[in-house]
């Protein structure tokens, strides 16, 4: 039977939410399916190891809300989160994590989920979490939001942010060497140093970084 995607508050609202769990250890996903079957406000419809089948999943968004763990089989949250960005995947998030590192808090909010709870938290907080993002509204716990806008992207300087403009256009190395007349071993350099800085890993990850900021200021073109 095919899941229909929901696509109102009111839709959800007349049926229990439909959950997605993304967690690599089989003992977590266990205790959340044994959790949500347990609450008839919820169903789980798909549960997965790896990001990779998730993104699988997110690419058909036959689901309310997707609960993730920080750190899946084959990436962590913040390289899936970087990749729904990357791809416009309209897929309501909710990180679970089990670490109380507020800088994973902190990229979760940067990258664009929609909620964020503990797996110690007790469940009516984790429920609670789930349903506010299944209703389109924002739950994580509190956190100073000018420590989260102080991002490592302030720390950029002028160039570097015309580097990530380009890179979020999908300009290659080939391409961004040959406009500015460097080599692809220096656009490298430029690129691992812009890397270090956002302490990002990938491409990916610092367009993500990027994203929430190319709206508020205009592009400035390289070269």
């Amino acid at each position: 039977m095919k899941i229909k995607p929901a696509t109102t508050k009111k839709a959800i609202e007349a049926r229990r939410v439909r959950v997605v769990v993304a967690e690599r250890n089989p003992l977590v996903i266990s205790a959340l399916r044994e959790m949500l079957e347990c609450d008839g406000r919820f169903e789980l419809v798909a549960s997965v190891q790896s990001g990779r089948h998730f993104l699988d999943l997110a690419a058909e968004a036959e689901f309310d809300v997707a609960v993730i763990g920080w750190k899946l089989a084959d990436m962590d949250g913040a390289d899936v989160l970087a990749e729904v960005q990357s791809r416009k995947f309209d897929v309501r998030i909710t990180v679970f994590s089990n670490d109380h590192d507020i800088g994973i808090l902190k990229q979760c909010v940067r990258l664009g989920a929609q909620g964020y709870c503990f797996q110690f938290d007790d469940p009516p907080i984790i429920f609670d979490t789930i349903l506010a993002v299944a209703h389109g509204r924002i739950c994580i716990p509190y956190i100073d939001i000018n420590k989260v806008n102080d991002t490592p992207l302030s720390q950029l300087t002028v160039r570097e942010r015309e580097l990530l403009a380009v890179l979020s256009d999908g300009w290659t190395n080939l391409q961004i060497a040959t406009r500015t007349g460097i080599s692809e071993n220096t656009v490298k350099y430029h690129l691992k140093n812009l890397y270090d800085k956002l302490d990002v890993r990938n491409r990916a990850m610092a367009v993500a970084l990027y994203s929430s900021e190319r709206r508020r200021s205009p592009k400035q073109p390289f070269g």
